[in-house]
């Protein structure tokens, strides 16, 4: 916004000087200020342009003034620093092409209107880990579009050796008594650490005598200190506060000063300079910066923020119990440690590195994917089906970002770590599908009216929206169907039909989508992208059910769920278990897809059997379920991916058919069907499952082909996707 005083001015003046000593030709667009003269003086172009206030008239001409300044210049990378230069470069990319990198020196208010008044460009730099993941809460940016870095330190200008003699005789101070420098910006938002230092001023004379503290800084509120400074001179009858007002010598500043009072980039100009530092802020007080501080310090990019409030007594008693405790020795430490750790981790040039790899990424080609599905439901299949796609993606390109429609998509952000956005938040989606190259629409039983037409129209409605903004659509690995309404079949053919590329995991699904009218040659048959995954270890399978309390072995796996017209379902559920528990001694191991909708008729089945059995309680990732339900010998499950899981750890299973789908796949891995849930006959499936335990290790060979086939086909559909995203051939 401005090049005035500050830290995050101070941080662009070392990026810039530090990019033009690599060779790099830097340009600078600003309301100006002192710094100014700097930039020039090392060849840098400065242009003033009114970024630095909010007002329409003021935003308006600075979006005509950086267009035309863009528009001549031609630069491969604009790098916007704060809020409204975001916002105007923002809207000046889309008339212009260039590589947009923004920096987040601060936590914004992300309440209302003022989101829309945010720009985060392509690739954004955090300059502490929590402000990464304030973007992340508050703006659903990806984690792999954020990079973070530091408030680099120019370690040659704030060094130890610096003379202090001219700053002595300026401001009449004495060498031989304590001084005390605080370095802040003395506006009401951000010097509430200096009015506390003014306040306990006369305590401090008292426990210190002669001590001297020296304020550096400028703002709205410096005339208001400035009286306040005078009258607890005027009650001490000695100089003990001088107010310095604005400089950019600071380095000669910290040269005289015995203890710095202050946070941030000045706390590590100060560190930088051998000085002991007391870490105040409006953010947070921590007291002394010692090493056992240096991780909270780290993480909050020395804003300490979280920690305790700055109060006058705390900030009082770590003053004067710094000048009445320490020796000599131990302040000369604490100076070295604090030089080290600069030197070390916070350089000018890590912090060009940092930005640097940002510009690389936002040079080379990158790409935007929005992945819609039945997403954010804890149900273990489905996010399977995430996990899987995801990853395949990721690994056929690092450089795409993938954002996640979910249901709750804090679980599916703090589970997984992928972004996510509300799924029923139809500004959010729209505003990320507008950001897009590719809607990835999969995979799983999404086109389908058994279960509601609304889940199918809320499906055919973000196709439709992706296609009406010009995005590429893939229709991934889908199963489809049933479609029973013609209207609804109708809807599908519209609009599903017009997807870019359309992958499907089964035959039958090719011949139901072509049944309703979509007569395109270029539907692939794939398979579900679950089989690109992997169980846990036995062992930590066994372990977790020990954690269980599951102990008895071995086992059948039981996956079960609610579905309508079963009749006496669960009773023949319960026969067939007790009778395989009473021929073969297996215990029953029931594993619920979807908990919150599944643990209630495992329980009720479990009430009607004879014999003992467990049941899975609790939310398990998909690699943990596979892994358990690879140390079962065999399974009868409704659910596909509970099949599928089997079929992945080679476990050979029965199928109890709810849906084609179930079907299509017991015919594709040569699996037994124990029978349709609504007219099931008990006998026939404990003929099915008796004979899957009597003939496991033939069933387990042959699936153990067909699968290798089915994970080689679920390859294609990544391959498929990065030549969509890129028009090449791969």
């Amino acid at each position: 916004m401005s090049l005035g005083i500050g830290g995050a001015e101070t941080h662009i003046i070392e990026l810039a000087l530090e990019l033009r000593r690599r060779g790099f030709d830097v340009s600078v667009a600003s309301n100006g200020g002192v710094y100014v003269a700097d930039i020039e003086n090392a060849g840098i172009t400065h242009f003033c342009v009114p970024m630095h206030r909010r007002s329409p008239s003021s935003m308006l001409r600075s979006y005509f003034m950086m267009r035309k300044i863009i528009k001549r210049e031609k630069p491969d990378i604009v790098h916007a620093h704060a809020r409204i230069p975001g916002f105007i470069c923002g809207l000046v990319k889309k008339k212009r092409r260039f590589g947009f990198v923004t920096t987040a020196h601060w936590v914004f208010d992300a309440g209302g209107s003022l989101r829309y008044l945010t720009n985060w460009g392509e690739k954004t730099i955090a300059v502490s880990e929590d402000i990464k993941q304030y973007l992340i809460d508050n703006y659903s940016i990806s984690p792999d579009d954020i990079f973070v870095t530091i408030n680099g330190i120019n370690t040659d200008r704030f060094k130890p050796e610096k003379a202090a003699t001219g700053i002595l005789s300026e401001f009449g101070l004495d060498a031989a008594r304590p001084i005390v420098c605080n370095v802040s910006r003395l506006d009401e938002n951000a010097a509430a650490a200096t009015r506390t230092l003014i306040e306990i001023a006369p305590q401090l004379h008292e426990r210190i005598p002669g001590v001297q503290l020296l304020i550096v800084g400028d703002g709205d509120i410096y005339d208001e200190l400035h009286t306040k400074a005078q009258a607890v001179n005027a009650q001490t009858g000695t100089n003990t506060i001088t107010l310095a007002g604005a400089r950019t010598d600071v380095y000669n500043i910290l040269a005289v000063c015995d203890l710095f009072v202050g946070v941030s980039r000045t706390a590590l100009e100060a560190m930088a300079a051998a000085k002991p530092v007391i870490a105040a802020g409006k953010e947070g007080f921590a007291g002394l910066i010692t090493p056992d501080k240096t991780q909270i310090a780290v993480d909050t990019n020395f804003t300490f923020r979280g920690c305790e409030e700055t109060t006058e007594e705390a900030l009082l008693n770590s003053i004067s119990g710094f000048f009445e405790k320490s020796t000599l020795e131990e302040r000369a430490k604490l100076g070295e440690f604090g030089r080290m750790m600069v030197e070390k981790d916070y350089s000018v040039s890590k912090m060009a590195d940092d930005c640097i790899k940002a510009y690389d990424a936002v040079m080379r080609t990158h790409k935007n994917v929005v992945m819609s599905g039945y997403y954010g439901f804890k149900n273990a299949g489905d996010e399977a089906i995430l996990q899987s796609i995801y990853r395949s993606i990721k690994e056929s390109c690092d450089d795409i970002s993938i954002t996640v429609l979910s249901y709750d998509p804090q679980d599916t952000n703090s589970r997984y770590g992928y972004t996510a956005v509300n799924r029923f938040n139809i500004f959010r989606v729209f505003r990320t599908l507008r950001r897009c190259d590719l809607l990835v629409s999969g995979g799983g039983s999404l086109l389908q009216d058994f279960t509601s037409t609304r889940s199918l129209l809320y499906y055919l409605y973000i196709i439709r929206t992706a296609k009406r903004m010009g995005k590429k659509v893939m229709i991934y690995a889908n199963g489809i169907g049933p479609v029973s309404k013609k209207a609804n079949r109708r809807r599908v053919c519209r609009i599903a039909g017009r997807a870019d590329v359309i992958t499907l995991r089964d035959s039958d699904s090719a011949q139901e989508l072509r049944a309703m009218g979509v007569s395109r040659d270029d539907i692939k048959v794939t398979a579900d992208p679950v089989f690109t995954m992997s169980g846990i270890s036995r062992d930590e399978a066994l372990g977790i059910l020990k954690e269980c309390g599951v102990t008895d072995s071995p086992y059948i796996a039981v996956s079960i769920r609610e579905w309508p017209n079963m009749g006496k379902f669960s009773e023949k559920i319960a026969f067939i278990c007790d009778s395989v528990y009473e021929a073969t001694g297996r215990s029953v191991l029931f594993i619920p897809m979807q908990p919150d909708k599944e643990t209630g008729i495992s329980r009720k089945i479990q009430g009607m059997m004879k014999n003992p059995s467990h049941i899975l309680e609790g939310r398990f990732t998909a690699e943990e379920l596979m892994g358990i339900i690879g140390v079962c010998d065999i399974m009868l499950a409704m659910r596909l991916h509970a099949l599928i899981f089997a079929a992945c750890m080679n476990v050979p299973f029965a199928g109890l058919v709810y849906d084609p789908k179930v079907s299509a796949y017991l015919d594709a891995l040569s699996m037994p069907s124990a029978g349709d849930v609504t007219d099931f006959d008990e006998n026939i499936a404990l003929e099915a499952v008796m004979g899957l335990i009597e003939r496991r290790d033939v069933y387990a060979e042959e699936l153990k082909i067909k699968t290798a086939q089915l994970r080689e086909a679920s390859k294609e559909d990544p391959a498929l996707l990065l030549e969509l995203l890129t028009g090449t051939n791969t």
